[in-house]
């Protein structure tokens, strides 16, 4: 109660924000105006000389470009396609058709050869061939998905060349070792289950030879070369033969012409064999423009047969089929460790056998196109030839030639699919970015990967038991497309990147080569099977999570980063045009830690509450500053530092890291706010928590520094976010299920006390606490207006809130309001002009403030506060009896306490009532809430009470646990249109 001779002194319950008015309105006029509203750390060198070390301890054999790249990609290229399935690829998808088909996959083949050499003589191929090539290009992520899908490929070929070679055996060779007897409409299944048997005694088989060494897979491959060799020259002689002496085949299709012929002659049937002639499953093969009885009708006439299609047919899928028949480039490079000079030997060998093999593919189209009738080019295993192959039908002398060189080519393909692949999956194995498969890098003495074999022949085994050739081809097709597509993109990467160690030697590549091709390989991709070309992503994506999961912790140099390099700065450059549109604005936080003498983070949960505000969204820099100067403290440097980044990673603070060394902390704090960040990405919010020890001198992080931070932020036009009490704060495992963040708006700040309670409540600890917005009403306002303005606004923002209008109006300054201004002004005073030493100026404090906390705890405590007091110093004051107290004491006064409330003062009396009156306000409304955020006041203009600054915000935040104070930019950061 005050005296009764006291004059009433009445103040504006907002005075504490007076200054902040002068250039942001109040929310109650705001309201008003709601429509108007608007390398390689030298490349793993220590890696890549143990692998050199190791190369050079074991005696392999070192092969030449013939043997070790042109012999193998040619074999791998011919036989299966070339012998079983082309000619009833032209019948059924005619010339023209099957012309696109095979200049397709030849043109993408040749494309991804020009980029693979453009690499390959790029520097040093070790082991692993185009696994080593895409890693080192485009990282390990890539390079291990890539690479493993490429291995998968590699031993899927393998199993289609083993049931190739079964095919010939079984159909054309000797078809009474079936094990499998054919009943009636079964003959297919018999089929497959004979192919899993013999499938898998031949894997067997050649497993053992590869186990015993690759040299005899060498000199097996010059007998198998010499086979394919012979059996193509046997199918030229024989179209040569032709166009003299047509041969006549009785024909074994029925179509009421028993005497109907096959005539086989130069040009006579190309015209016929242009356009394709696709089928359903079980469609009879026959003539156009013959009568023949119903497909569906299962009878025999003369005792001959019909002839079924066994699989339904169209282009996408006849593209699947074949395209495994260019599929051999990588042969020779997956032997690239046996190789004397890959560097050489990859380009010339590749590029001539894929050359040699397109030749030899696009003029077979042709002529057989010209030579035989399309009804016998669509019968897919030669019934209505006498069982023989189609193609033999064609060969001189004899149609053996072709069976034999056919059967040998199948069987040197497997062993090259059986060789390569296992020296592919041990190269990656040894990189150990997989960590699961290191087991499969180890081998025998001499290097041959003998853990890789045997996964290898398990996995093709998978492929046997599938035992069907046309449904194992499209999955070995998209794997391989995957890898051609990867590697066209390395090159196209590099050099667009103009990477300083893209050097390659071979002077025919462009960029736009390895460009056209990667959108072939992916336009092939879809065309041979949209949802297989989705499985093969689907796993290769897997792999590559996997490899970023475990931390591949390899340093390559890969083009990748180079891209996301030159993305960002092209990115930054264009955000630098302009500032953000407030549509796209959101806090860009530059967080301010402390850290102790060990270099540790004060505050951890302060990263947690940055987490749970950004939730992984936006720009988020950490920084610290060190005192001290850089030379001396570089050390200290670089353990903060990593301290810093752990604890990010543990609160899942995807963001940077950057610490300041300056000789002086408040310096470092300044730096740090001016130049944090690059280009258009710079910060927009300032995050750091409330000095909770601000009136201990020794404080790095003392009240002088924490308000010149304020000014400072304001001056840069940023934000400021403080959060008191921030050990309360909640870490991101603890969930609210229940609660409010209260939002009191006092004055417009852009909208931010809006969007932060928007911002928090997407991350799972806030989300189910409730957002309550309460404004200030005073004398002249109508708070029932108010309140329907502010829903409307709300509505508009697309804002679920309660909304509360809380009427504070002028009142008297009640004597508690004069006494904490008393001990505030008492504190200042005798801190600034009391003489005292160090050890008596702490004690001091310390005393003040024990006075000031114990002065609104209970009446009896506040007498006893007051009796300690010196007698000049009075609770209860008029202004005549301060005069005469003045005069009396004129001489004996401590300077520290003269005119405490003359007219400068009254500023302080009236800005401590409204932090006072509106801590009530709070408290009364907030207590409980899960959080309050709060407009923070700007500090005032006369730096020489900034002292007195902190005092208004600990009595305004004052019984409150989780406060974050929030001072806008002044920009607006929320709109209430679309």
């Amino acid at each position: 109660m005050l005296d009764s001779g006291f004059k009433l002194v009445r103040a504006n319950p907002l005075s504490l924000f007076e200054e902040e008015m002068d250039s942001n309105p109040m929310v109650s006029s705001l309201l008003n105006k709601l429509a108007n509203y608007t390398n390689l750390t030298q490349g793993v060198v220590e890696h890549e000389a143990d692998e050199d070390t190791k190369r050079k301890e074991v005696k392999v054999p070192r092969m030449g470009t013939f043997i070790g790249v042109y012999l193998p990609c040619l074999q791998n290229i011919l036989g299966v396609i070339l012998f079983l399935r082309l000619t009833w690829i032209v019948g059924t998808a005619g010339v023209l058709e099957s012309f696109i088909i095979v200049f397709m996959c030849c043109a993408c083949t040749m494309l991804t050869a020009i980029s693979m050499s453009a690499i390959a003589t790029n520097g040093v191929v070790p082991a692993g061939g185009s696994y080593y090539m895409i890693s080192r290009s485009l990282g390990p992520e890539f390079g291990g998905a890539v690479g493993l899908c490429f291995y998968l490929g590699t031993t899927f070929a393998g199993a289609m060349y083993i049931l190739g070679t079964i095919e010939i055996l079984l159909t054309y060779i000797s078809p009474s070792a079936a094990i499998f007897k054919a009943e009636d409409g079964e003959e297919t299944e018999a089929m497959l289950n004979n192919m899993r048997v013999y499938g898998t005694c031949i894997i067997i088989l050649m497993a053992v030879v590869v186990f015993v060494g690759v040299k005899y897979v060498n000199k097996l491959a010059l007998v198998f070369l010499a086979c394919v060799i012979l059996s193509i020259i046997a199918i030229y002689a024989g179209v040569i033969k032709t166009a003299f002496d047509p041969p006549d085949f009785p024909s074994q299709v029925l179509n009421y012409c028993p005497d109907y012929t096959v005539t086989i002659a130069i040009v006579f049937p190309l015209v016929d064999n242009l356009w394709s002639v696709y089928s359903e499953k079980g469609s009879i093969v026959e003539k156009k423009n013959q009568p023949s009885v119903s497909g569906s009708e299962d009878i025999k006439i003369g005792g001959r047969p019909y002839v079924f299609t066994d699989i339904m047919t169209y282009f996408t899928m006849l593209v699947g089929i074949y395209f495994p028949s260019v599929t051999g480039i990588m042969a020779g490079s997956n032997r690239s460790g046996d190789l004397k000079d890959a560097q050489k030997s990859i380009p010339t060998g590749t590029i001539l056998a894929i050359s040699t093999t397109s030749f030899i593919y696009l003029s077979c189209i042709v002529l057989f196109g010209a030579c035989i009738e399309g009804v016998i080019l669509r019968d897919k295993f030669g019934e209505a030839v006498n069982g023989n192959l189609v193609v033999g039908t064609l060969a001189w002398p004899s149609p053996w030639v072709i069976v034999i060189g056919s059967f040998f080519s199948t069987c040197g393909a497997g062993l090259q699919s059986l060789t390569g692949a296992p020296r592919l999956l041990q190269a990656i194995a040894r990189d150990g970015i997989v960590p699961f498969i290191q087991v499969f890098g180890h081998g025998k003495a001499n290097g041959e990967p003998t853990w890789a074999l045997l996964l290898t022949a398990g996995i093709c085994e998978i492929g046997i038991l599938i035992a069907s050739l046309d449904s194992v081809a499209p999955i070995l097709s998209m794997f391989f497309l995957m890898c051609y597509m990867f590697v066209n993109l390395a090159c196209a990467v590099q050099t667009l990147l103009r990477t300083p160690n893209w050097r390659p030697r071979f002077k025919y590549y462009h960029w736009t080569l390895s460009f056209l091709g990667m959108s072939l390989c992916l336009a092939l991709m879809f065309i041979c099977s949209w949802y297989y070309a989705l499985v093969a992503m689907l796993i290769a994506g897997c792999i590559y999570k996997y490899i970023e999961y475990r931390g591949a912790e390899k340093e390559w140099g890969d083009g990748i980063r180079g891209l996301s390099l030159n993305a960002a700065r092209y990115a930054l450059l264009r955000v630098e045009d302009g500032p953000p549109h407030t549509k796209n604005w959101r806090p860009q936080l530059l967080v301010l830690l402390n850290l102790d003498c060990e270099q540790l983070v004060k505050h951890p949960r302060l990263l947690s509450f940055t987490s749970q505000l950004k939730a992984g969204k936006g720009l988020t820099i950490v920084g610290s500053v060190l005192q001290g100067t850089y030379l001396d403290k570089c050390t200290e440097t670089q353990k903060a530092e990593e301290n810093v980044k752990a604890l990010m990673g543990v609160e899942k603070t995807k963001g940077f890291c950057q610490i300041v060394v300056s000789p002086s902390f408040r310096d470092g704090i300044s730096h740090l706010i001016q130049s944090a960040g690059l280009g258009g990405m710079k910060h927009n919010t300032v995050l750091m928590a409330w000095p909770q020890s601000w009136k201990q001198t020794e404080n790095h992080f003392s009240w002088k520094n924490f308000v010149d931070t304020v000014r400072e932020t304001t001056a840069a036009q940023q934000a400021l976010l403080v959060a008191k009490n921030i050990d309360l704060f909640p870490t991101n495992q603890e969930r609210f299920t229940e609660g409010n963040i209260d939002v009191w708006w006092i004055v417009h700040d852009g909208g931010m006390l809006m969007l932060l309670p928007f911002l928090l409540r997407q991350h799972k600890v806030w989300r189910k606490c409730k957002m309550r917005i309460f404004t200030v009403a005073q004398m002249d306002d109508n708070s029932i207006q108010m309140k329907k303005d502010l829903q409307m606004f709300l509505y508009h923002l697309r804002l679920n809130a309660e909304v509360e209008v809380v009427e504070m109006f002028e009142n008297d300054i009640s004597a508690f309001t004069y006494e904490k201004t008393l001990m505030m002004e008492q504190r200042s005073q005798m801190l600034k002009q009391m003489q005292l030493s160090k050890n008596e100026r702490e004690r001091e404090a310390q005393l003040i403030h024990d006075r000031n906390t114990a002065s609104h705890s209970t009446p009896a405590v506040k007498a006893s506060v007051a009796a300690s007091v010196p007698e000049k110093v009075q609770m209860t004051w008029t202004k005549e009896k301060f005069v005469a107290e003045k005069h009396k004491n004129k001489d004996t006064n401590v300077s520290g306490f003269k005119d405490i409330f003359n007219m400068k003062n009254q500023s302080n009396v009236r800005r401590m009532h409204t932090a006072v009156k509106l801590n009530g306000v709070v408290l009364n409304k907030s207590q409980h809430a899960q959080l309050v955020l709060l407009n923070m006041p700007g500090p005032p203009k006369n730096r020489k009470g900034d002292e007195n600054y902190m005092e208004f915000l600990e009595v305004l935040t004052e019984g409150l646990d989780r406060v974050l104070l929030v001072r806008g930019s002044g920009r607006e950061v929320i709109t209430i249109y679309s």
